[in-house]
């Protein structure tokens, strides 16, 4: 007897007339302005002006959904080019379907394509968002729950899944809610990386590295309590492998980095100081050059008055020559 579940939307989308409203891309949309909120205010915290992080996204964002959509299609091709199947399904981003390593990894590109265009460094760049990218997978992940998909094995506890769908090959049931795991799990790291941040004034792109490795250390225990088709390498889920490598890709940079280049940048953006405003330096500068006008005049005074006492003086000997 089922006393207790988590249940599922009836529907995904609701619609305006004719305009479609998806909860998945909703919440997809909801978590890039919590990263780019939060990131703003971590970068202008580290010396930077606001605005700038909005100003990178421009490109970090699109480049990151093309990214996590190329690889959900890579590598669940079948889903989209098989027989009885149509190709045209792909380009439905919509409908489910984006994988974080492509995400992230196109997104960095976009990300460094921005930070190249203001000549700012890659690394200081991510330890900002990082936190913030971990809270818009958090809530990004409630759009699989509008889509009712990407859930874990059967299970009577009573937080299960209630699953009412039967379209591509679902059992309707209840099931672990892995969607609700990894978003409780990336709310975890967020706060982590927060922390350790501000514990350990972690700079050089470390922050990102703690964020890359902890949230592939949970993602790799989740991903293997889902059910839904997946690729396998010597029994093993492709993301399960894929989560172990970047975990371990992640913590070597971490150490390799806090022996090449310990502490945090002074500055990681030009013109802006700690306050997002005039520059420490300009304001130095400014200082000085009036202390130098100062002095430039006093010692300009000081020498009209040594020429004045030395005419005074030759004028009269003159008289005296005369008057002898």
């Amino acid at each position: 007897m089922e006393l207790a579940y988590i249940p599922s939307p009836s529907r995904g989308v609701i619609h305006l007339g004719p305009i479609p409203l998806r909860g998945y891309a909703f919440c997809i949309i909801i978590g890039v302005f919590v990263a780019v909120w939060l990131g703003n205010k971590r970068w202008v915290a580290r010396g930077g002006r606001a605005g700038t992080v909005a100003d990178i996204a421009v490109w970090a964002v699109p480049f990151g959904l093309v990214g996590g959509r190329l690889y959900h299609v890579i590598t669940d091709y079948e889903l989209y080019f098989s027989e009885g199947r149509d190709w045209v399904d792909a380009f439905k981003i919509w409908e489910g379907g984006l994988g974080i390593w492509g995400a992230i990894a196109l997104g960095a590109l976009g990300a460094w394509i921005g930070c190249r265009r203001r000549g700012i460094p890659l690394p200081a760049y991510a330890d900002a968002v990082a936190p913030g990218i971990a809270f818009a997978q958090a809530i990004g992940r409630w759009g699989n729950w509008f889509n009712q998909e990407l859930y874990g094995r059967p299970t009577d506890l009573p937080w299960a899944l209630k699953i009412t769908s039967s379209t591509d090959g679902r059992m309707p049931g209840t099931y672990h809610p892995t969607f609700l795991y990894e978003s409780l799990w990336c709310i975890g790291v967020a706060l982590l990386v927060i922390w350790a941040d501000r514990r350990f004034k972690l700079g050089h792109g470390r922050a990102f590295a703690l964020y890359v490795a902890a949230y592939c250390a949970g993602r790799a225990w989740i991903e293997y309590m889902r059910v839904d088709e997946a690729h396998h390498i010597l029994g093993v889920r492709l993301n399960v492998w894929t989560a172990l490598i970047v975990l371990l890709l992640a913590v070597t940079y971490f150490v390799v980095s806090a022996k090449k280049r310990p502490g945090r940048e002074a500055v990681v953006e030009p013109g802006a100081s700690a306050s997002g405003g005039e520059a420490d330096g300009e304001v130095e500068a400014s200082g000085e050059d009036k202390a130098s006008d100062g002095e430039a005049e006093a010692d300009a005074d000081a020498k009209n008055d040594a020429q004045d006492d030395v005419k005074d003086d030759v004028k009269d000997e003159a008289e005296s020559t005369k008057k002898a």
